[in-house]
């Protein structure tokens, strides 16, 4: 293999890792939260989601001296009341369901190491992503 013919591969080479870290990047964009289902009653209620939906929410209800729930990843009356009071304290409309809005709300507020927009629950948690923009 001569240099020009061994640069061009390299050339190649180096342009199909760049389409595929991009194919990557936009693959794991579209699985996020928006895909996630909503979490409370009568919901599908992945295990992951509503133990992330435990957590960011005892993470505020810590830092706000309220009682904390288990972090077992079931959803039960405990976590639904946690869910309730979190959003009449973000000032939500109180349906003790996570959709789009309050997961929005619980991704924002919460522990931000599995919060946010790039933490481990922006994955289970529903959201819209509007706090985010």
């Amino acid at each position: 293999m001569t240099t020009k013919t061994f640069g061009r591969a390299m050339v190649a080479v180096a342009m199909a890792g760049t389409a595929m870290l991009s194919v990557g990047i936009s693959a794991g964009a579209a699985s996020a939260s928006e895909a996630a289902a909503s979490i409370g009653d009568n919901q599908p209620n992945n295990t992951h989601g509503v133990w992330c939906v435990q957590h960011l929410i005892n993470d505020v209800a810590r830092q706000n001296n309220r009682a904390t729930v288990d972090e077992d990843g079931v959803w039960g009356p405990q976590t639904k009341d946690q869910v309730l009071w979190f959003q009449n304290f973000v000032h939500l409309p109180t349906d003790g369901i996570v959709g789009p809005f309050t997961g929005d709300n619980v991704l924002y507020h919460g522990d931000q190491y599995y919060g946010g927009k790039s933490g481990y629950c922006f994955t289970y948690v529903p959201s819209d992503s509007g706090l985010f923009e």
